[in-house]
C-alpha cells in the first residue's frame, strides 16, 4: 500500500458526486489518506482537514499534496502495511458551499386556538473559511453526512417559536395580513441561531394557512365581502351542490325549497288560521 498516491475527491467510485443539493458536509469515508495524498477541491466547496481530530488546514478550489510532519512509528506491523502510518491519521471534510435550500412545516395557533399550518423554506450556504470550520466544530452529524434535514432538526423548533410569537397574538383573519411581519421575525430568530454554526441565511419565505379546510373555505368566501352567515351559506350550498342536491341555490341564497304544487312547510299557527277563516287563506298557502 505505501507508495501508492492516493487522490481524495468527492467522486464516488463510479463517478457519482457525492456533493448533492441536500448535502451540507460529507466525510471522505475511506482510510486511504497519507502523507502524499492529493487532497481534490471543487468550486463550490471547502474541504477542512483533520489529524487525530485536530484541524490542520483547511482548502478550497484545486489539488493539493497533503503534506504534515511524519508521525513515530508504532510497531512493525504498521512499518510493514502502511508505511508508517495508520489508517484515519488524516480525514477529509467536505463543505457545501453552494446555496442550498431547506424546508420545515408544523401547526401553529392563532388567537383564537384555531390550528394554523405553516411552511417555512429558507436558503443558507457556508461563505468563509472561518464558517467552514465553524460548521465543523459545533455541528454534530452521524456517519459520514450532515443533511439539510439534519441541520432542521436543530433549526426546526426555532422556526416554531417565531412563528407562534407572532400567531398566537394574531386573529385568524388577519394572520396573512401579518406575512411581512411574520417573515421577518423568523429570519431573525433563524440567522441569530445559525450563525453559531457558521451558516450564512439568505432569504426566508414563510406560508401560513388554516389546518381545517372548512375553516380556509369560508375565510375565502368571506375575502369576496360576504357576512359569516352568508359564508356558512354558501359553503354549505356548494357541498350540497358537490352531492347533486338540487336545493343548493336556495341554501345559498337562504330561501325555502318547493317541489310542485307542495305546500312549503309553514308554521302551525298559520295552519289555525287558515282554518278558522274556513279555508279563505288557502290560496295564500300554494
Amino acid at each position: 500500500m505505501a507508495g501508492i498516491r492516493s487522490v481524495i475527491s468527492t467522486l464516488a467510485a463510479n463517478g457519482e458526486e457525492m456533493m448533492g443539493p441536500e448535502v451540507i458536509l460529507w466525510h471522505y469515508p475511506n482510510n486511504d489518506i497519507m502523507n502524499g495524498s492529493l487532497l481534490t477541491v471543487e468550486s463550490n466547496h471547502f474541504c477542512v482537514l483533520k489529524s487525530r481530530g485536530a484541524i490542520l488546514n483547511v482548502y478550497e478550489t484545486g489539488q493539493f499534496p497533503i503534506e504534515t510532519p511524519q508521525r513515530p512509528l508504532i510497531g512493525s506491523i504498521q512499518q510493514a502495511f502502511y508505511g508508517g502510518q495508520s489508517p484515519w491519521q488524516y480525514e477529509a471534510l467536505y463543505i457545501n458551499k453552494a446555496k442550498l435550500v431547506v424546508q420545515t412545516q408544523g401547526l401553529a395557533l392563532s388567537r383564537e386556538m384555531a390550528e394554523m399550518t405553516y411552511n417555512v423554506d429558507y436558503y443558507i450556504h457556508v461563505d468563509t473559511k472561518e464558517d467552514a470550520i465553524a460548521l465543523v466544530q459545533h455541528m454534530p452529524y452521524r456517519g459520514h453526512t450532515l443533511t439539510t434535514k439534519d441541520l432542521n432538526a436543530y433549526a426546526g423548533p426555532v422556526v416554531e417559536q417565531a412563528i407562534n410569537q407572532m400567531i398566537q397574538l394574531t386573529p385568524l383573519e388577519s394572520v396573512n395580513e401579518k406575512i411581512a411581519d411574520l417573515t421577518q421575525l423568523v429570519f431573525g430568530h433563524l440567522q441569530e441561531f445559525l450563525k453559531v454554526y457558521g451558516i450564512l441565511l439568505n432569504t426566508v419565505k414563510v406560508l401560513v394557512h388554516p389546518a381545517d379546510p372548512r375553516m380556509k373555505a369560508l375565510i375565502a368566501l368571506k375575502a369576496f365581502g360576504l357576512t359569516e352567515r352568508e359564508a356558512v351559506q354558501y359553503y354549505t350550498a356548494m357541498l350540497m351542490a358537490e352531492k347533486g342536491v338540487v336545493s343548493a341555490p336556495n341554501m345559498a341564497v337562504g330561501l325555502p325549497f318547493n317541489i310542485g304544487g307542495a305546500l312549503p312547510n309553514v308554521a302551525v299557527g298559520s295552519m289555525l288560521e287558515n282554518v278558522a277563516d274556513g279555508g279563505s287563506n288557502a290560496s295564500k298557502l300554494t
